[in-house]
């Protein structure tokens, strides 16, 4: 099982930024994928941003190379920068990862953290 705790949520304004994180314990050597969804209000959950433990990224469209992930392997961390964010960027934002025990995939969520964007 593994556990997952994000922070770094938070009101921003139009045009700017925030980092998001999210820490990962318990059996990280089963974790095949770590990375971010979001859901915005009355919508559904998307992928926004998964990093591989072999160092493949991958992006939603909508990023539009506004947001960057990338992993601290010391403290088992994923972080989301993002910047320039716009008011439909408003959504929970989750942690999510990929595990496996072998022989099949499955997903563990973090509770989730709201990002706004609004002037």
């Amino acid at each position: 099982q593994v556990h997952l705790v994000e922070s770094g949520g938070g009101l921003v304004q139009p045009g700017g930024s925030l980092r998001l994180s999210c820490t990962a314990s318990g059996r990280i050597g089963s974790i095949v994928t770590m990375g971010w969804y979001r859901q915005a209000r009355g919508s559904q959950r998307e992928m926004v941003a998964l990093i591989h433990t072999d160092g493949d990224m991958r992006y939603a469209d909508f990023v539009q190379g506004r947001f960057i992930i990338y992993r601290n392997d010391s403290n088992d961390t994923v972080h989301l920068e993002s910047s320039n964010l716009r008011p439909e960027d408003t959504a929970v934002y989750y942690c999510n990862a990929k595990v496996t025990d072998g022989l099949v995939i499955r997903n563990s969520w973090g509770q989730g953290t709201q990002v706004t964007v609004s002037s």
